[in-house]
């Protein structure tokens, strides 16, 4: 009730404020007190604010947590009212110090309307004065012209000095009444100034009774408010006194009572106090314990994790050994049906590919398989097993160390075919052909087979010839001849093999790496390459190179061929991104349709049809001996791991995965025996057909009979070479 009177008595100081101002405040008071409301509620707004940012700083921080833009929104604000409310400050500071100005001046102009008021009272009084005066004057002078005139007619006859005295007298009354005319005129002057004046004073008289009356009406309103609430106050004193008297006596009853039950709580608060030390002993021990349980239930689960790292150490040795021998298993199977290898090649992210989303890598691997790569293709994540895979760090020593088997049993008289597929600019011809100071797959081979033939040189000859042709708009073209514009045409040898050769194709003998250079450099000056938007050096033609190992053994007389076909197919590419026109889009259409044939060729070989249109291209007839089972053939499949070229990817992948699953049956070794020139070789042949070398062959003419130990040495030193070769 005394906090409802303080109220009461801040609206009743706020209203006589309020009359004030209406009464005679002036335009800065009622701007200040406006500035000075404004000033306030701005004061409980920052308030507010402060409150809600000290709860919300309370609260549990979070990171990411959505109210911190709130929070810094809020503070922003706070910092925004507290700067208006300096500002408000200041030209409050400013208005009190115009108030104060204008109130002494105010001031200033009362007392100097006093004194004028006083001065015209005084000035009022001399006018009144001079009007009296004034008035006797002309009273006098309008008693005096009669006796004037009665002089003039009196003296008419008098002499000049009088007519003197005369005019000056008649002049002078002239004056006279002109000033009189002028005191009139001043006289009425003044009475409209003392007119005005006198309704401005009964104007100020009548406003100030009417404050007067206003303040004291509002004074004796003051007063019985106060006193009522000086009423209100004693009346309240007095319940407060009486409730508390209530109150204090149930105090006085209920301590009463708590002393009662207190007497008879001893006994079980000496129970508790014993419970209590026994417990705070056990809490005094619980430390201790506690380590005690943490050290021994750390140990156990060091140990648990001990045990099940070195469980998961061994499975993952046992996971590896079953990985490799599951791959060597399965390269068996695939060599024993005669499958087509695949082995992955991803190219590096360069600066052809660009910048930004376009340019991310699509492609990761399998940390645990090398045969396993993911391609992350609009927004999904696709699966590939081919036989092997190479990362983008992967080198060109690291690539032929996978396919060198393949390259060294050419020598033992088997074909071989190595091609590179995949779309334009995935270092299909990087891969093949290399540079000069890393060379690639083209090369290497032929180093390795010169390295093979240089260590079997004790019992071997052997003859080395490579030819190289592209197949340029599905035209077979030679890279080695003089008339590399002549066109060749693919037939079947007339020796009734069933195998295909090129009449007119040109061979070099090889004999040293100096030669296989100038026949490379040879070869690739003559090869179509063109620029378009996806490749700087495009190559527009699928690109062969042959390479042909004739091998003699001087001892048994047996001969091999073996061939190697290393194959740089042209890329695929859409003609709307290559930017393909004129002679390129020609060009485009003629790869993409020998590709499309050979998409058919694996399609049917795939699915075991009884014709597989190899003759639909030239590029799948020149490949038909590789591809139908009388050759170990290997796809080197590369691709771009740029997310804008991630449809190619799929494509080149899903192609590799359906030629893996070809199975081309296995392959026969291409060897011969020659003539045998002597008895000797019969007794060997013997010998390695399990016959004794005693057995009732006829001998040859002219020539003896070999000792058993010389058979003996003979026909071991030939199954080694044998072995070796085989």
């Amino acid at each position: 009730q005394v906090e409802t009177l303080k109220e009461k008595l801040l609206e009743q100081a706020q209203e006589i404020s309020r009359l004030r101002s209406e009464q005679g405040g002036t335009d800065a008071e009622k701007h200040r007190d406006l500035l000075a409301a404004e000033n306030e509620r701005l004061r409980q707004e920052m308030k507010a604010l402060e409150g809600e940012l000290r709860e919300r700083q309370q609260q549990a921080p979070c990171r990411d947590c959505p109210h911190l833009q709130e929070n810094a929104e809020l503070q922003e604000q706070l910092s925004q009212l507290q700067r208006e409310a300096e500002e408000t400050r200041a030209r409050l500071v400013e208005l009190d110090l115009e108030v104060q100005q204008k109130t002494n001046r105010l001031a200033e102009v009362e007392l100097r309307l006093k004194d004028s008021l006083a001065e015209r009272a005084e000035e009022e009084e001399r006018l009144s004065r001079r009007l009296r005066d004034s008035q006797e004057t002309i009273a006098s002078l309008k008693s005096q012209p009669q006796q004037i005139k009665y002089i003039i007619k009196t003296v008419e006859v008098e002499s000049a000095k009088v007519k003197q005295a005369l005019c000056e007298t008649q002049s002078r009354n002239q004056y006279l009444q002109e000033q009189v005319g002028m005191q009139k005129q001043v006289l009425k002057e003044m009475e409209q100034q003392l007119q005005s004046s006198q309704k401005t004073e009964a104007q100020l008289r009548a406003q100030i009774m009417m404050y007067e009356a206003e303040l004291e009406r509002a004074h004796g309103q003051m007063l019985e408010e106060m006193q009522a609430m000086e009423d209100e106050k004693n009346h309240a004193i007095e319940e407060a006194f009486s409730r508390a008297q209530v109150e204090m006596k149930a105090v006085h009853e209920n301590l009463a009572g708590v002393r009662t039950n207190l007497l008879t709580l001893q006994p079980a608060l000496r129970t508790l106090t014993h419970d209590y030390n026994s417990l705070k002993r056990q809490v005094r021990d619980f430390p201790l314990l506690l380590q005690e349980t943490l050290r021994s239930a750390r140990a156990e689960i060091s140990q648990a994790i001990e045990e099940v790292h070195s469980t998961n150490r061994e499975l993952l040795r046992k996971y590896r050994r079953e990985l490799q021998l599951r791959k060597k298993c399965h390269n068996e199977l695939v060599r024993l049906k005669g499958n087509i290898r695949v082995f992955g090649r991803v190219r590096p992210i360069t600066k052809e590919d660009g910048e930004g989303p376009e340019a991310a890598n699509a492609v990761t691997f399998d940390a645990d398989d090398d045969a396993v790569l993911h391609l992350l293709h609009k927004g999904k994540q696709v699966s590939f097993e081919l036989d092997k895979v190479f990362p983008p760090q992967a080198s060109q020593e690291e690539v032929f160390q996978e396919v060198q088997a393949l390259v060294t049993s050419c020598i033992d008289g088997y074909n071989v075919c190595i091609f590179a597929y995949g779309q334009t600019g995935a270092g299909k011809t990087y891969t093949m052909e290399g540079t000069a100071a890393n060379p690639g797959i083209n090369q290497r081979a032929l180093q390795l087979l010169f390295s093979e033939v240089r260590g079997k040189a004790a019992d071997w000859d052997y003859t080395i010839t490579v030819s190289a042709a592209e197949i340029y708009n599905e035209a077979l073209r030679d890279l080695l001849g003089k008339e590399p514009q002549e066109k060749l045409e693919i037939k079947l040898c007339p020796d009734g093999s069933g195998q295909l050769y090129v009449p007119g194709l040109t061979e070099f003998r090889v004999q040293s790496v100096e030669d296989i250079n100038k026949v490379f450099e040879f070869g690739h000056i003559k090869r179509v390459t063109e620029c378009t938007n996806l490749n700087e050096h495009s190559s527009r033609s699928h690109a062969l190179l042959i390479v042909t190992v004739r091998g003699l053994d001087r001892s048994t007389g047996l001969r091999t061929t073996g061939k190697l076909n290393l194959v740089d197919l042209a890329g695929s590419e859409r003609v709307g991104r290559s930017g393909a026109e004129g002679s390129r889009l020609r060009e485009a259409q003629h790869i993409n349709k020998s590709l499309s044939a050979l998409g058919d060729v694996i399609y049917a070989l795939r699915s075991r049809q009884g014709h597989v249109p190899f003759r639909n291209s030239k590029l799948t007839y020149l490949l038909q001996d590789s591809l139908s089972g009388d050759s170990k053939t290997l796809m080197m499949v590369q691709v771009s791991p740029a997310e804008k070229n991630t449809s190619e990817t799929l494509c080149s992948l899903k192609f590799a995965e359906r030629v893996r699953s070809v199975e081309l049956g296995p392959v026969s070794r291409k060897a011969e025996l020659g003539s045998w020139p002597s008895q000797e070789h019969l007794e060997v042949l013997k010998i390695l057909l399990g016959d004794s070398p005693g057995s009732s062959a006829p001998a040859g003419r002219g020539h003896a009979s070999p000792s058993p130990g010389q058979l003996s040495s003979r026909s071991a030193s030939i199954r080694r070479k044998l072995h070796t070769s085989g």
